[in-house]
C-alpha cells in the first residue's frame, strides 16, 4: 500500500495553485487547500482526481491564528505533513515609489512574505516533530526576485525577501531532512500575469508584449520536485516562457 503523502497548498483557488493541486492529486497526494474564496476553492477540489482525499480551509493566511488552525486541522485530519507549497501572492499596481501608498506596500509584503513566513514556521514545527522527521517546502518566487521590473517596489522587495527566507530555512532545515525550493516563474498565463500580453513596461521605458505559457507546466515542475526524496534538494528552479525577457533584463 502506498504511503500517505500530504500537502498544504496556499492560493489554491486559481492559477498555479489550482494547477498544482490538480497535478498532485493525480499523483496520489492528499491535499489541504486554502485561499480566501470558498467557491473557487470548491471548484479546485472538484477538479482534483481524488476529491475525497482533499480538504478545503478558506481563510486569510496573513492571519496568524488562521494559519495555526490550518496546519492543526491538516495534521488532525491526516496525521502528518510532507509538503508545503507557499503559492499565495499578490502584485502591486505599477506605481513609481513616490506614488506608492503604504497600504498597498504593506498588503503586498503581508501576503507575499509574512504569510510565507507564518506557513513555513508552522510547517517546520510539524516536520521536526513527526516520525519520520522531515518534509519539503516549495516557495513561489519570481523572476522579480532577481531582476525587478520598473515601478514594482512592493512586489520586487517582497520576492527578494522570499529569496532570503528560502536560503535561510534551507540551512535550518538541513539536519531535519527538510528540503526547500524556490521556483521562480516567468510569465505563466495567470490572472496576475495577464497584463504582460498587453505590453509590459521595460527598464528602457518601452512597453513590450511578452510571451506567456500554460501554468500546467509549472504544476508539472512542482510535482517533480515534490516527489523527490527529502535527501535531494532543488534549491532554485527557474521556469518561464522561452521568449520572456529575463536574461539581459537587469
Amino acid at each position: 500500500m502506498a504511503s500517505l503523502k500530504v500537502a498544504v497548498i496556499t492560493g489554491a483557488s486559481s492559477g498555479i495553485g489550482r494547477q498544482a493541486a490538480i497535478k498532485l492529486s493525480s499523483e496520489g497526494w492528499t491535499l489541504a487547500l486554502t485561499a480566501r474564496r470558498l467557491s473557487e476553492l470548491e471548484e479546485t477540489k472538484s477538479l482534483c482526481s481524488n476529491s475525497d482525499a482533499c480538504i478545503i480551509v478558506p481563510g486569510d493566511i496573513t492571519d496568524e491564528a488562521f494559519v495555526k488552525g490550518l496546519f492543526g486541522e491538516t495534521t488532525n485530519k491526516f496525521g502528518r505533513l510532507d509538503l508545503l507549497f507557499n503559492n499565495a501572492g499578490m502584485s502591486d499596481k505599477a506605481n513609481p515609489i513616490e506614488d506608492m501608498p503604504l497600504e498597498i506596500f504593506t498588503s503586498v509584503i503581508n501576503v507575499n512574505l509574512i504569510a510565507t513566513f507564518l506557513c513555513t514556521r508552522e510547517a517546520f514545527k510539524i516536520f521536526k516533530q513527526q516520525t519520520p522527521t522531515g518534509g519539503r517546502i516549495i516557495n513561489n518566487g519570481s523572476l522579480a526576485a532577481h531582476v525587478p521590473r520598473p515601478h514594482s517596489v512592493a512586489y520586487a522587495a517582497s520576492k527578494h525577501a522570499v529569496h532570503g527566507l528560502t536560503k535561510t530555512i534551507a540551512i535550518e532545515g538541513r539536519k531535519y531532512d527538510i528540503a526547500v525550493t524556490q521556483i521562480d516563474i516567468g510569465n505563466a498565463h495567470t490572472t496576475m500575469a495577464a497584463g504582460h500580453t498587453l505590453g509590459a513596461l521595460q527598464p528602457d521605458g518601452r512597453r513590450v508584449v511578452e510571451p506567456t505559457f500554460d501554468p500546467v507546466h509549472v504544476a508539472d515542475a512542482i510535482a517533480h520536485v515534490a516527489n523527490l526524496p527529502t535527501s535531494v534538494t532543488v534549491l532554485n528552479m527557474n521556469i518561464m516562457a522561452t521568449g520572456a525577457p529575463f536574461v539581459g533584463r537587469g
